[in-house]
C-alpha cells in the first residue's frame, strides 16, 4: 500500500516538483515547489485528522496535497489537469482504483472555476492549499519588484498563516462528508497575520476573494462553516 513517505521518495514525482519550482521562478511566481508541497501535505493530514477521518483517508489527502501543483512545469493554466494525469502515469496499478481516482480528482479539482466536491479528499486539499499565504513563498529577491507585484506584496506582508478546525473530531455520518452533531458551532478557520505597514488588508481580498469562496465551499462540504481571522479580527 503506497503511503505519503513512498510518494515523497519517488524520484519522478520529485523531479516534476523540482521542474515546477524552476518554471514558476522563471515566471516570477510565488513558490509552488517542495516548500509549498510539504506544507499543503502537512495541513491536509492535520485537517483530516481533526475532522475525524480515518488514517488512510488522511494519508490520501496528504498525498494529493504533496502532488497537487506538480503540473505547473508543463502549463500554468491547466496545471491541475496535467498534474492529475502525471500522477496516474506514475502510480497506475500501484493504488486501489478508487484511491487513485480520488487523488486524481482532488488534484484536478483544486484550481478550477467550476470547482465542486464529491469526496472529502478534494475538499481538504482546497483548504490546505489556499491557506498557504506567507512571505517565505516569495521567490523574488528585488524588493522594488516585490512592492510592484500585488501577489508578491500580499504574500510578503503575510507574517503567518494557520488553518485550524474548531471543535475537532466532529462525528461524520457518511462518506460524502456530511457532518452530524450540530449542537456546537463547527468551523474551519484560517488565521492570518498581515503586516499592514507593507500592504493594506484590502489587497488580500483583491487577489484572494475567489480562494476564500473556494474555502467556504470546501468547509461546507465537510460539514463546517469557514472562518477568517486577520490580525486578530474575525471577518467570518
Amino acid at each position: 500500500m503506497i503511503n505519503l513517505k513512498d510518494v515523497k521518495q519517488n524520484q519522478q514525482i520529485l523531479e516534476f516538483i523540482n521542474q515546477t519550482e524552476e518554471a514558476m521562478e522563471a515566471l516570477s511566481y510565488t513558490n509552488h515547489g517542495l516548500r509549498h508541497s510539504n506544507i499543503v501535505a502537512e495541513r491536509a493530514m492535520q485537517i483530516a485528522r481533526n475532522i475525524g477521518l480515518d488514517a488512510r483517508e488522511g494519508e490520501l489527502a496528504a498525498i494529493a496535497g504533496f502532488c497537487h501543483d506538480m503540473g505547473n512545469f508543463l502549463t500554468r493554466t491547466y496545471h491541475h489537469f496535467f498534474g492529475a494525469t502525471l500522477f496516474s502515469q506514475v502510480f497506475l496499478d500501484k493504488f486501489e482504483p478508487r484511491e487513485l481516482a480520488m487523488i486524481m480528482q482532488a488534484i484536478s479539482n483544486h484550481d478550477k472555476e467550476e470547482m465542486d466536491f464529491t469526496h472529502n479528499i478534494s475538499a481538504i486539499l482546497v483548504l490546505a492549499d489556499k491557506s498557504d499565504v506567507d512571505r517565505s513563498r516569495v521567490t523574488e529577491k528585488d524588493m522594488a519588484k516585490i512592492k510592484t507585484d500585488i501577489h508578491d506584496r500580499v504574500n510578503y506582508a503575510a507574517r503567518g498563516s494557520m488553518i485550524k478546525v474548531e471543535n475537532p473530531l466532529a462525528p461524520f455520518g457518511s462518506a460524502q462528508g456530511k457532518g452530524s452533531g450540530q449542537a456546537k458551532k463547527k468551523r474551519i478557520t484560517l488565521t492570518l497575520k498581515i503586516d499592514t505597514n507593507f500592504c493594506p488588508v484590502i489587497e488580500y481580498f483583491e487577489i484572494f476573494t475567489e480562494r476564500m469562496i473556494f474555502c467556504r465551499k470546501a468547509a461546507k462540504f465537510l460539514g463546517y462553516d469557514f472562518g477568517l481571522v486577520i490580525n486578530k479580527f474575525r471577518l467570518l
